[in-house]
């Protein structure tokens, strides 16, 4: 049956930072709430919010998390673990670019590094229990993503091993998350190894269809590679867990186009926008998932190389619920009867 999805909500990642509202929690919930919001999907690695390794070991503590937001207005809707999901698989050729993911001490120490993620990880689906949701978000990381194009050729068994390896990683990881009851929604994403419905099925296959391996669904990355993001609903709506609502914008020419010739963010034929300024359509996407069913959380992702951050923020709050469809309890033709339940058999002449 078709259900109402949860929201608007805010995902906090794009907005933290050193100055007021944006640097506390009870700060920064307010401010969400004053926009219109009603629930924050929280970092899990940003200390200014939460210490993930206490919300793992301590009710109580949790209990305080809850009770901020709650006195707020606001409702946690999941962790993201986005940042140390990334770290659970790098390759070589980004080792440098991520370690800012992770703490300084762990710089230039891959092992470590990798190691230290899968930890964080693991927490997080303890913290989720202990703070009542039933489902988070987060990157897959990526072993494959350098060999994307086929040029020079792949050698025989190299996405398969790489495909392996990264189930190798994460079936342990989703074992504690089964074990907590807890989803994982993975961000489709590029630059992970799982960036569109083909990858996120290698993936799931050799994880042996785990039952925590979700989808963390956001139109924006698929628009920008050309995917129809109406049909991967219908495909892949049962493993959808979580719903990032981000736009962008798909403008080719005749010097770029999907790869965008190494333009910034500014200049690429494909970038992201705040919600309403790009070419998602959002009124399909919604229609779809409630549809199917999906009664999760929209939560806003702020991306967009023009517009300010916080005129993002106040914006999308009422975008989002404007765009929520309240699913109807009732037909739309019961007013014209029907409801007698011999009359079909009667209708066919039978007795």
């Amino acid at each position: 049956m078709p259900k109402t999805m949860k929201g608007p909500a805010i995902f906090l990642a794009q907005f933290a930072g050193d100055r007021a509202p944006f640097d506390s929690w009870a700060a920064i919930t307010r401010w969400a709430a004053e926009l219109g919001y009603r629930g924050v999907q929280l970092p899990s690695w940003d200390r200014r919010f939460i210490d993930l390794a206490q919300a793992a070991a301590s009710q109580d503590y949790c209990d305080e998390l809850l009770g901020v937001a709650q006195g707020s207005g606001v409702a946690i809707t999941e962790l993201s673990t986005h940042l140390q999901g990334q770290l659970v698989a790098v390759h070589p050729a980004y080792d440098a670019a991520f370690d800012a993911f992770a703490p300084a001490e762990l710089h230039g120490c891959p092992a470590e590094r990798q190691a230290w993620a899968v930890e964080q990880v693991k927490l997080a689906a303890k913290a989720s229990r202990r703070l009542g949701l039933d489902g988070s978000v987060s990157f897959t990381g990526a072993l494959a993503w350098p060999f994307l194009y086929p040029w020079p050729q792949r050698p025989p068994g190299l996405v398969d091993e790489a495909f392996g390896e990264l189930a190798r990683r994460w079936k342990p990881i989703l074992d504690v998350y089964e074990e907590h009851g807890v989803d994982v929604g993975f961000e489709i994403h590029p630059g992970e190894d799982v960036f569109d419905g083909a990858t996120f099925e290698l993936f799931l296959d050799r994880l042996g269809e785990h039952p925590r391996c979700r989808i963390n669904y956001d139109p924006s990355h698929f628009l920008l590679q050309q995917l129809d993001y109406l049909a991967f609903i219908d495909i892949y709506h049962e493993r959808i867990s979580a719903f990032h609502v981000k736009d962008a914008e798909f403008r080719p020419n005749g010097r770029q186009g999907v790869y965008s010739g190494f333009a910034s963010w500014l200049e690429r034929a494909g970038r992201f926008r705040s919600l309403g300024d790009g070419q998602v359509d959002f009124k399909g996407i919604f229609s779809k998932l409630a549809q199917y069913g999906f009664d999760g959380w929209a939560v806003l992702e702020w991306e967009c190389a023009l517009k300010h951050p916080e005129d993002g923020a106040r914006e999308g709050a009422r975008f989002i619920a404007d765009q929520i469809i309240r699913v109807t309890e009732v037909a739309f033709d019961d007013f014209a009867g029907g409801g007698d339940p011999g009359l079909a058999r009667r209708m066919l002449g039978l007795p």
